[in-house]
């Protein structure tokens, strides 16, 4: 029975000692398999490049401070043409001065030099025009401006309001439409075509060809303009003729005629011609008007 025992005991420690041994020549290879994915998981992109992109929303407006950026890391062919790849580049993109931001930028959005200013520059709305088209201030009250609801990027109607009284007894006024359907650029110096806040100002500014500037140039020496909003997506020019006081209460809504100095007068087209000397008006391109009478409202 001893025999037995001890024999049992021996097989045992033989068992054991053949285990331990065969461990120890199998636990070196597989600790280095485990050590190794790590190491090809961590490892840097392969082919990247350093992007700035915004760190947060950046509103339209803004000087950046280092504290506006980041880098990221990008597949190079991912990397936007023109960006920039460091922080320091941005902040001193033109002689270390900081820009501006032209336009909202979201959070980690690239920042690009088409969307900033240069040093120190405040929002430039000459970058926001279209070819051919100006930018022309008009001068507006909390009234006139449709009470601050029109805002930047919004498209208007101008309105004029002349008084043609003159040394009538009776009061004389006429309005007619300058232009239709023209951007609004800004109003005062709000010109964030993102904000949506009703804001009122002395100026509104609005987008306008060379011709439409000589409109608004003379039409502001003749009377009070005035803004008429236009429904989103809106158009359509309509035929517009001016009306006259004298066609409210019972009169017949004629112009009164003028024997001296100068006015104004618009055809159907809302084009403003000069009337002189003895009320015969001047006969413009594509006007047919020979009589200082206008149709009545």
């Amino acid at each position: 029975m001893r025999l037995v025992t001890i024999g049992s005991l021996g097989a045992s420690a033989a068992l054991g000692l053949g285990a331990l041994i065969v461990a120890r020549m199998l636990l070196p290879a597989t600790t280095g398999q485990v050590q190794a994915a790590p190491r090809v998981f961590v490892s840097p992109m392969a082919n990247a490049a350093s992007v700035v992109v915004a760190a947060g929303d950046i509103p339209f407006g803004r000087r950046l401070g280092a504290g506006d950026l980041k880098v990221i890391q990008v597949p190079r062919d991912a990397a936007p043409a023109g960006a920039f790849s460091t922080v320091n580049q941005v902040l001193a993109q033109d002689h270390g001065g900081a820009p501006v931001t032209l336009t909202t930028i979201a959070a980690r959005e690239p920042l690009l030099p088409a969307k900033l200013s240069g040093p120190g520059a405040r929002s430039s709305v000459a970058a926001e025009l279209a070819p051919g088209m100006r930018a022309y201030a008009i001068a507006v009250t909390d009234a006139t401006s449709v009470g601050g609801h029109a805002l930047p990027g919004d498209r208007v109607d101008v309105v004029l309001m002349r008084d043609l009284t003159g040394a009538s007894p009776r009061k004389m006024l006429e309005s007619e439409v300058v232009i239709q359907n023209v951007r609004l650029l800004g109003v005062g110096l709000n010109a964030d075509p993102t904000s949506d806040k009703p804001a009122t100002a002395a100026t509104a500014t609005l987008e306008v060809s060379v011709r439409d500037a000589q409109k608004l140039a003379m039409a502001g020496q003749l009377g009070a303009l005035s803004l008429a909003l236009r429904p989103t997506g809106l158009a359509e020019i309509e035929a517009t003729s001016p009306i006259s006081s004298g066609g409210f209460g019972g009169g017949d809504g004629e112009r009164p005629a003028r024997s001296h100095g100068s006015r104004a007068a618009a055809d159907r087209g809302g084009r403003i011609t000069v009337v002189e000397g003895d009320g015969a008006p001047s006969r413009a391109a594509g006007s047919t008007a020979s009589s200082t009478k206008a149709p009545a409202a």
